[in-house]
């Protein structure tokens, strides 16, 4: 009795086109039991361990929700219910969009506008056009400045590192203007750096007036592009990316602790928080667990109390229903190919680059790998030359697809070795 594996091995041929060679479609994985032989040894455990159920159980009231503002937000696995307005939830390495809700929608950012502004801050760091331990001078516009504040001296000077604390973790609006004084000359011309960076980042729902997030008409972010400026943050700056992990700042005798809730309860290493009455109480948050990191924007929530409880729910909920799985390592042997008139009989088939995907737990009872290649692939062949490619469906996503080469030369038969191959296919014909 032939296995179920080797049935999913055999090949599929439709009508030969006119150079004789066959549209090849080779099911090379289906569930988990395949998995196995394609990973590497050590990650067999990740495919074949008892996964816990995708559905997300309904959630619990969040404090301080009216009732009747739950409405769905869209995911992987169906609808999650979320008070939050506005909403978007991205897996860090891969990219993939776990959950979103109006996520390109323009909002008002509040002090999530302040991602945007270390942004800028930190790419003087890097160019050495500011230093950490450099003091800016405070200016009258900086100390009357209203809202959250780190409390700078009328006329003092304040060193860029504690600018930076004061910015991130006290949320203070003056250290802000202080900084855009600082690196620009005026909160105008840094607002201009600020929008440069953004259409530069791809932020196309992005645009700021000012460099805190005080509300002005035209100053907007969408909730997708919030993850998309947290992302940029870990990956282009990580030797300043500590900043947004402490807990507390004591700055002219006062201190105060980090508005974000997940940060202070060590849940999340990161990022910020935002609260103006047109756009209500907002969070972006960052966290890895096992080596997966998720990023997570939130934003439309009707208190402070609702902004840690959702933030926090909805975090969870991302790591308990999804992982991310290495499907094809780059250079690994996939296949082995006939080869028409070759001085070997096939050549190995190989991916191009590493296979990584997020996909709900029990990914692995659903995902189709396929290897599409027209067979037999004529001699000569060159270690490199895309021959076919590498087909992942049934993932919940769109069919992604990756080029697949050779693995090795393989040379032409010389013209007697041809003569008897070509006789040996027509007497085998007869």
């Amino acid at each position: 009795m032939t296995s179920g594996h080797t049935r999913l091995r055999a090949a599929t041929l439709s009508t030969a086109p006119h150079d004789g060679r066959h549209p090849t479609r080779r099911a090379i994985l289906c569930g988990a039991a395949s998995l196995l032989a394609l990973l590497p040894a050590g990650r067999g455990a990740l495919a074949a361990r008892k996964h816990r159920a995708a559905a997300a159980a309904p959630p619990a009231a969040a404090p301080d929700a009216p009732p009747g503002t739950y409405t769905p937000a869209n995911s992987l696995i169906g609808p999650v219910d979320t008070p939050a307005r506005w909403a978007c939830i991205v897996d860090y390495t891969t990219g993939a969009v776990l959950l979103e809700k109006a996520a390109d929608e323009r909002m008002p950012p509040s002090s999530l506008t302040k991602m945007m502004t270390a942004y800028v801050v930190f790419g003087m760091l890097r160019a050495g056009r500011l230093k950490l331990d450099q003091s800016l001078t405070v200016s009258e516009k900086a100390w009357r400045m209203q809202g959250s504040k780190m409390f700078v001296p009328l006329q003092g000077s304040v060193m860029v590192s504690d600018l930076i604390q004061g910015m991130v973790i006290q949320s203070g609006n003056d250290a802000c203007i202080v900084l855009a004084e600082g690196v620009a000359g005026s909160e105008d011309q840094f607002v201009s750096l600020m929008n440069a960076q953004a259409a530069q980042l791809g932020m196309t729902n992005s645009h700021f007036m000012n460099a805190t997030g005080w509300p002005a008409d035209g100053h907007y972010m969408s909730a997708r592009d919030v993850t998309t400026i947290a992302m940029h943050l870990i990956h282009d700056f990580p030797e300043y990316y500590h900043f947004f992990s402490e807990k507390s700042f004591r700055y002219n005798k006062i201190s105060q602790e980090n508005r974000n809730a997940l940060v202070v309860k060590g849940i999340a290493d990161g990022l910020k928080t935002g609260h103006t009455d047109a756009g209500g109480y907002g969070l972006c948050a960052s966290s890895e667990r096992g080596g997966n990191r998720i990023v997570m924007a939130v934003n439309g929530l009707p208190s402070s109390n609702a902004r840690a409880f959702e933030s926090e729910r909805l975090l969870e909920w991302a790591f308990v229903n999804f992982e991310n799985a290495t499907l094809m390592h780059s250079g690994a042997v996939i296949d082995n190919a006939p080869v028409w008139l070759g001085r070997a009989p096939t050549v190995p088939l190989v991916a191009t680059r590493d296979i990584l995907l997020t996909l709900p737990h029990g990914w692995q009872n659903r995902v189709h790998i396929s290897l599409d290649y027209k067979s037999p692939i004529p001699a000569p062949v060159t270690a490199g030359q895309q021959v076919g490619e590498v087909v992942i469906s049934n993932t919940g996503l769109a069919d992604i697809r990756v080029p697949v080469v050779a693995g090795a030369d393989v040379g032409r038969l010389g013209l007697l070795g041809r003569a008897s191959a070509v006789l040996g296919q027509k007497l085998g014909h007869h």
